[in-house]
């Protein structure tokens, strides 16, 4: 076997181009353990119908206090008091816990909420490019891709606009943690965008307004409310959820159209093609590259390995993504692929809540920035391009365009 041992999977250099790595992986080693930076073990596996499996079977658990034994719980990395609320997220609890506050999430994010969102996010979209239309050159990922997401997130929660460019500097630190260690550089951004949201509840407490928060807040399900570390685990999934996987999908969607300029025409002579060409994206480009976290509830025996109770596992999106016994000529892009049955936005009970907007926002985004700027190219090779050091999410740190 030559499987290349030393990969190192968080770096910006293997993100590139992770692919053909995880294609011999699939093909020798479906299941393969690696270390994390903090020294955790992690298998990860790399088929279609094995990581589907992960994504619905009840033997893994999203909560490690739900897999663990006394003895690993007390090894775990030391996590500061602080971080400890925003644990209580639905993405990180098992049933029953998680129902609970499924139910009460989905009382009021609904798809009416979203759909209503539509004509401002087109108006936004128009006013991004706007901006830049002059100057012949942006940062896609910056002038673009990032406001995009991130104001329409904060609007929907009813956040000032005065407060936005914070909640941007604060959720750019808190969304770099997914490498399963606290480090001490987040610790002051995570400690003021939480001091920052209980004044805000505290507001919306008082003087409830038509925004998501307000409505959280006042949601009940059977005499079931949502107490302050819900709420605020709440919001911060929202938040940070409710745009990093669309700033990746509109970037390196948009970067992996410039490089099949067939699908991109194709894209641009038929805009009416947008829903399965951001399908396609979706998973073309899996900007969620990895499952959040899974830890075997017992000895788990798959494949030609046993990985022990209690250890972390990680589903690879991206390589089920591009499993040619699920999809044919995985690697092509073809933005009218049907069927096309993706995991990029999961499945199961922890299916991305957010999936409607990601969609909506990204099929708005790529077929304006189309048809306003037609001649649209990369200023410098593609493989002069930054991608970020992240082990759940793929994407770019930077995207400089001429048009």
């Amino acid at each position: 076997m030559t499987i290349q041992q030393d990969a190192d999977i968080l770096s910006p250099e293997f993100k590139a181009n992770p692919f053909p790595f995880f294609a011999q992986l699939r093909s020798e080693q479906p299941v393969y353990p690696t270390i994390l930076p903090n020294k955790q073990r992690v298998w990860l596996l790399s088929r279609y119908e094995d990581v589907h499996m992960l994504l619905m079977d009840g033997r893994f658990a999203k909560d490690c206090r739900n897999a663990m034994t006394e003895e690993q719980l007390k090894q775990r990395p030391w996590m500061p008091k602080m971080f400890r609320a925003l644990e209580k997220n639905m993405l990180d609890l098992d049933p029953p816990d998680h129902t609970r506050l499924k139910k009460l999430v989905h009382k009021v994010f609904t798809p009416q909420r979203i759909q209503q969102m539509q004509e401002r996010i087109q108006i936004l979209a128009e006013e991004l490019l706007e901006k830049v239309s002059d100057k012949g050159e942006m940062d896609l990922v910056k002038d673009f891709a990032l406001p995009l997401p991130m104001t329409i997130i904060t609007e929907i929660l009813g956040v000032p606009d005065k407060d936005r460019d914070k909640f941007h500097k604060w959720s750019k630190v808190i969304v770099s943690l997914d490498q399963f260690s606290a480090t001490l550089r987040s610790l002051p951004s995570v400690w003021m965008f939480i001091r920052y949201l209980k004044r805000f509840f505290k507001i919306r407490r008082a003087e409830p307004k038509d925004d998501l928060v307000s409505a959280l807040i006042q949601a009940e399900e059977s005499g079931d409310k949502l107490n302050e570390d819900e709420l605020l685990a709440m919001v911060f999934l929202l938040l940070v959820a409710g745009h990093e996987t669309t700033v990746n999908l509109i970037s390196s969607g948009t970067l992996a159209l410039i490089e099949k300029p067939d699908q991109m025409s194709k894209l641009v002579e038929n805009p009416l093609l947008i829903d399965s060409a951001v399908e396609e994206l979706l998973r073309f480009t899996s900007p969620v590259f990895m499952s959040t976290e899974r830890y075997a509830r017992e000895d788990f025996k798959i494949h030609n390995a046993t990985i022990p109770r209690g250890e972390l596992v990680l589903g690879v999106i991206g390589s089920a993504n591009r499993d040619d016994d699920v999809f044919e000529n995985p690697d092509l892009l073809d933005i009218t692929r049907e069927p096309n049955k993706h995991l990029s936005f999961g499945h199961g009970i922890h299916f991305c809540l957010g999936a409607p907007l990601a969609r909506m926002e990204s099929q708005i985004a790529i077929n304006t920035l189309l048809k306003k700027l037609p001649n649209l190219r990369l200023k410098h090779s593609a493989e002069s391009l930054r991608w970020r050091s992240s082990l759940i999410l793929r994407g770019l740190e930077t995207m400089p365009v001429a048009f």
